[in-house]
C-alpha cells in the first residue's frame, strides 16, 4: 500500500471513530517521519507540564532552586471525576520540589504543577522553550484553569452537555468560546513541537544533559497507561510518555526505544466530535493510528 493511500485510510477510520487529530512519529536515529496534519495548534492540556518540568530543572541543574525545598501547597479540593493526587487533596501538605515534579510528571497532579508554576512562571518556561531551541509550544496560564471549565459547573450524569458545548462551540481561527479550548488563550502546541522537543530530551541538545535524563525518567514514571500505553509498551520495548486530557480532547506524546535501538517519537493530539466523557473506542482507535504510523515509518 502506498503512503498517500495508508494515509487516506487511517484519515477515514479515525473519522469513523467521531476523531480529528495531529499526529506524528519521528524516527529519532534517521530524522525520517510521518504523520497527520502535524502542524495543527490544539490546546494541550496536562502536556504543558514536560516543558514546566524542563524549565524547573534547568533552574535545579543552575543552582537556583534547590529540589530538597519543601513547599506548602493548598489542597485543590476538586471533587469532579479526572484529577489526580494533591488535586483533589482536602487538607494543605509540605512537599519537596522533586517530589512535586513526579507528582505533576507521573500523575499528571495540576496543583503540584500549579505549586511548580510558582518557581517558574509561565513565561520563564517559554523562555526555556526558546532558548532550547523549541518553537511552536506556548504556555500562558497556570493548570488550576483546567478544572475551571463548563463541565465543573454540571453534575457527573450531566456531563455530556459540557462535551456538547466544546464541540459546537468552536469559532473561526481555531477560536473558542470556552477560554481553555481558544487557541489565542490556552496553553497551545502542535505534534511536530512536541515531537521536537522528545527529539531534544532524547538526544543531545542544548537541553542540559542531566535535565534531559531527568526529564526522561519522570516520563517512564507514567502512571496513566490506558491510551498509546497498550499499543507501544512490551518486553522488548520502553515507552515513556505524558497524557493531556480536557473535554473532548484526548493527547499523547512518548518515546518508544525498542531493544534493537530503534528510537521513535510519537505524538497524537486528538478531538472528538462525540458528546460523551468515556470514550473506549476513540481511544483504542488514536492508539491503533499512532501504532500504525510507527510501524509504517519502521518498515520502510
Amino acid at each position: 500500500m502506498t503512503t498517500d493511500r495508508f494515509l487516506r485510510d487511517l484519515r477515514q477510520r479515525l473519522g469513523d471513530a467521531g476523531l480529528s487529530g495531529s499526529f506524528l512519529v519521528r524516527d529519532l536515529t534517521t530524522g525520517a517521519e510521518i504523520g497527520i496534519e502535524p502542524d495543527i495548534e490544539y490546546p494541550v492540556a496536562s502536556l504543558v507540564k514536560i516543558p514546566l518540568a524542563v524549565a524547573v530543572l534547568n533552574q535545579i541543574e543552575h543552582g537556583r532552586i534547590d529540589g530538597a525545598t519543601m513547599l506548602d501547597v493548598e489542597p485543590g479540593r476538586v471533587s469532579t471525576p479526572g484529577p489526580t493526587g494533591l488535586t483533589r487533596f482536602r487538607h494543605p501538605a509540605r512537599i519537596a520540589v522533586d517530589d512535586l515534579l513526579y507528582l505533576s510528571t507521573a500523575i499528571s497532579d495540576n496543583a503540584a504543577a500549579d505549586a511548580l508554576f510558582g518557581l517558574v512562571g509561565p513565561g520563564e518556561v517559554d523562555r526555556c522553550l526558546r532558548d532550547a531551541g523549541i518553537s511552536g509550544i506556548a504556555v500562558r496560564h497556570l493548570l488550576r484553569d483546567l478544572v475551571e471549565t463548563p463541565v465543573e459547573r454540571f453534575e457527573p450524569r450531566d456531563a455530556h452537555l459540557a462535551h456538547s458545548l466544546a464541540i459546537g462551540s468552536r469559532g473561526a481561527a481555531r477560536g473558542h468560546a470556552v477560554t481553555q479550548l481558544d487557541v489565542a488563550r490556552a496553553n497551545t502546541g502542535t505534534a511536530r513541537a512536541f515531537v521536537d522537543l522528545l527529539q531534544a530530551l532524547w538526544s543531545p541538545s542544548s537541553i542540559a544533559p542531566g535535565v534531559a535524563a531527568r526529564t526522561r525518567g519522570l516520563m517512564a514514571g507514567n502512571l496513566i497507561g490506558h491510551r498509546l500505553a497498550p499499543d507501544f509498551s512490551s518486553d522488548a520495548s520502553r515507552w515513556s510518555s505524558k497524557t493531556g486530557t480536557l473535554l473532548n480532547l484526548r493527547h499523547e506524546v512518548g518515546v518508544v526505544e525498542h531493544d534493537d535501538g530503534g528510537v521513535f517519537a510519537v505524538a497524537a493530539l486528538t478531538e472528538s466530535s462525540v458528546p460523551a466523557v468515556v470514550q473506549p473506542a476513540a481511544e483504542a482507535m488514536m492508539a491503533q493510528a499512532a501504532r500504525e504510523l510507527h510501524d509504517h515509518l519502521r518498515g520502510q
